[in-house]
């Protein structure tokens, strides 16, 4: 049998049993024989008890999959088939910043979003940059799939400043979505549901929405507005829309759109957070915790149920669906980030968005949705704006772009607020940043 290899960078997630769980469920379709988990030095002994898991995963499924558990991301990639990411650079003490630093100053914090999304980016994108640079050299035909955040702005970079082709950018809200659409439609088992999707990473909307052929976007928007069911997403506060705004909008859309139309609300939120010491990378790491604790037990050879607290319910789904999708060309449609290619036409062909695409072995083939509707594309404009100069930002260093990214972001949009964030944030980020040693060294020539 053909040797399958799949190195997975971050491997001592908390999520990585969620991927261990995909694989199991589709080996028939994808027979994995090799899987190498990689950590960094601090993440040895998180490394070591979910490769533990991983190794007790398989044994129970029956099947032989040899799991590799290693420091040498090199040594590990050599002739990957598929590599995929799913790493915090920082891990999450820098994600606290990333929310409790803007909060002080009237502004959102946020891994994804605003100024903390910037800043997750800034660390995150030379990293993946240099992880592509090794997967040139030791396993050139493998795709990288990466669930590292923030996932759009990762994928622009990659496309936007290096000429590697087989990368895909992935993130689990286009499922959550799809999940909640069939509860608010009550799909049943027979039942076929399409529905395109388009946008850029965390502002994506259902565009066309059909239940066995026919069109029923009307129908899904009335039942939201009538149900006003909860926020499905974990690290989102439950705000709920007014019947009016939904019926206005005309679109279901992701939760993230809550920080942008819901602002003044979801400050609120996050201020309550900080001063109860419970922004979401605390409880994360509360969550974490417990779940580190569940998964050293040596009985436990099962994904724990309390995984899907963490926030990446169905992340197998997404990641190994498209893995075994690219590995049989088997067509299917799926959610991922990659290079718009026309698919919206009011959106330029070189930025990246997250699309529905054909999922073939030659990589996603994004599908036509057409123009993204007004009631949309402005706040997808601004946004794809600030991410492309914050992927700029990241292989420059330039603070004087990096100030102007930040201000011209819809969560800031003050240039005092966001000079303020952003000298506070470098600091606090120092030792992640070296793109920005030439202004560290002026700091430090200043005597500042």
């Amino acid at each position: 049998m053909k040797k399958l290899k799949v190195v997975t960078i971050g491997g001592g997630s908390s999520y990585t049993p969620e991927l261990i769980e995909g694989f199991i469920k589709r080996y028939s379709i994808f027979p994995l024989t090799e899987l190498w988990l990689v950590d960094i030095e601090p993440g040895k002994q998180k490394l070591e008890i979910v490769g533990g898991l991983a190794k007790r995963m398989f044994k129970k499924a029956g099947l032989d999959v040899e799991v590799h558990l290693t420091l040498d991301r090199q040594l590990a990639l050599k002739d990957a088939d598929f590599v995929t990411t799913q790493i915090r650079v920082g891990l999450l003490d820098a994600r606290e910043k990333d929310e409790l630093i803007p909060i002080k100053y009237g502004v959102i914090g946020q891994e994804t979003n605003g100024p903390g999304g910037m800043f997750n980016a800034l660390r995150t994108i030379p990293v993946i940059l240099d992880i592509l640079n090794d997967c040139q050299r030791l396993c050139p035909n493998a795709w990288v799939i990466s669930f590292s955040n923030p996932s759009g702005m990762v994928a622009e970079a990659v496309f936007r400043h290096t000429n590697f082709k087989k990368f895909i950018g992935l993130c689990n809200g286009p499922i959550n979505m799809k999940k909640d659409i069939e509860k608010f439609l009550s799909v049943g088992a027979n039942d076929e549901l399409d529905v395109k999707i388009g946008g850029i990473n965390h502002m994506i909307y259902a565009l066309d929405v059909r239940l066995n052929g026919e069109n029923v976007n009307h129908r899904l928007i009335d039942t939201i507005a009538q149900s006003q069911v909860g926020e499905s997403l974990k690290n989102i506060e439950d705000i709920h829309w007014s019947k009016e705004f939904i019926k206005g909008l005309g679109y279901y859309g992701i939760g993230y759109i809550k920080y942008y139309l819901q602002k003044i609300d979801m400050i609120k939120a996050c201020e309550r957070d900080a001063n109860m010491h419970r922004c979401r990378a605390q409880v994360v790491k509360e969550i974490e915790k417990e779940l580190f604790e569940k998964y050293a037990d040596n009985s436990l050879d099962v994904k724990p149920k309390e995984l899907e607290e963490r926030g990446g319910a169905y992340y197998s789904d997404a990641a190994c669906s498209l893995i075994a999708s690219i590995y049989n060309n088997t067509g299917d449609i799926q959610v991922v980030d990659t290079l718009n290619n026309g698919a919206i036409t009011n959106l330029p062909n070189d930025v990246v968005v997250e699309v529905s695409c054909k999922i073939t072995s030659d990589g996603p083939k994004p599908i036509c949705v057409g123009n993204l509707p007004l009631e949309v594309i402005g706040l997808i404009q601004q946004l794809k704006a600030f991410e492309i100069l914050t992927t700029n930002v990241a292989i420059s260093g330039d603070y004087d772009k990096a100030l102007l990214a930040m201000t011209i972001n819809p969560l800031v949009q003050s240039e005092k607020v966001a000079k303020n964030i952003l000298d506070e944030m470098l600091v606090a980020h120092q030792e992640f940043l070296p793109e920005f040693h030439e202004y560290f060294e002026r700091k430090a020539n200043n005597g500042e």
